[in-house]
């Protein structure tokens, strides 16, 4: 199937996806003191579980365990991990932080493709944007609301492990994209993740004192939230779109994301965005923006350059 450039359906879905992952922080973070963040993950991670293998049957999907459980096993506990990480930092940093340090995700991804596949090599531009997010992240870690010390962790201590959530995302999808699960439709790949992060965080939650669920209405609506309209819903329009549109295109759309997270977080928590913050977000996100666009960039350096030689007689 030829994928089309965006157009206003495309876009539209995409907005709304990533205000709808923008909000999911956001959400976490308010319910917190109620519904512990990694029971919280664990248990939606089990519910959107079960959905998808109803859609697979109702598909005629079949799970194809023999040849991809090996990579489907490690992607999904690296997903668990990165949630894990998601909800033990969201106890410590606001979930503005937590939403551009987890999107430094697309930075790691390419430099272990850089390592891995010969064919995903950094361009010179992207080394670039590889460099300028570093140095957001080094603005964003100057920002904190009280020093890290022993048995009291700040918001430094937050800031780590939503980094460390970047970072396991990130080595997600290298482990996707150079594996079986890269030929998979997209419904195994998730189920292995779904099912690992309810396998492994639900003891987690359990030895880590993160077990706290005090039922309310609000509680049950966050649940309901992230287990069927972002961890079931939005994942199946977000492939519908991968499968209909341009990839690069509908990557660039996503840095949406964190940017909804820190307006929704500054809005509905009243979370401070100190300057610096601001600062080393946009650095992070410019930085990453540039490594992942950098084929929509490249037919117009091209065209520069040739102009250039042009020019020049």
């Amino acid at each position: 199937m030829d994928r089309q450039p965006l157009d206003a359906r495309a876009t539209t879905l995409m907005v709304g996806l990533c205000a709808l992952w923008g909000l999911q922080q956001v959400v976490l973070k308010a319910t917190a003191q109620d519904f512990a963040p990694v029971l919280q993950i664990a248990l939606r991670s089990g519910i959107a579980a079960v959905l998808v293998i109803g859609l697979m049957r109702w598909r005629g999907e079949p799970m194809p365990w023999a040849e991809s459980w090996r990579p489907g096993l490690a992607a999904g506990a690296l997903f668990a991990l990165e949630y894990l990480f998601v909800g033990l930092g969201l106890r410590w940093t606001s979930a503005a932080h937590m939403s551009v340090l987890l999107y430094t995700a697309p930075i790691w991804a390419a430099l272990g493709l850089h390592l891995w596949v010969p064919a995903e090599r950094l361009a010179p531009l992207q080394w670039a944007g590889v460099a300028l997010a570093f140095a957001g992240i080094v603005v964003v870690f100057g920002v904190r609301a009280e020093p890290l010390t022993l048995g009291a962790p700040g918001m430094l201590w937050g800031d780590a492990l939503g980094l460390a959530a970047g970072i396991a995302w990130g080595a997600t999808t290298v482990v996707i994209r150079t594996s079986r699960l890269a030929h998979l439709p997209a419904t195994p790949t998730l189920l292995y993740q779904l099912l690992m992060a309810f396998a492994l965080l639900t003891p987690a939650a359990w030895l880590m004192g993160q077990a706290i669920l005090r039922p309310s209405a609000a509680v049950w609506a966050s649940l309901a939230f992230h287990a069927v309209v972002v961890s079931f819903a939005s994942f199946l329009v977000w492939f519908w779109l991968l499968r209909h549109y341009l990839a690069s295109r509908l990557g660039v759309l996503s840095f949406l994301t964190p940017l909804f997270g820190m307006g929704l977080g500054a809005w509905l928590l009243q979370e401070p965005l100190q300057p610096s913050f601001v600062v080393g977000a946009a650095l992070v996100l410019a930085g990453a923006l540039l490594v992942n666009a950098h084929g929509l960039l490249q037919p117009w350096l091209r065209r520069r350059a040739a102009g250039s030689r042009t020019a020049g007689g």
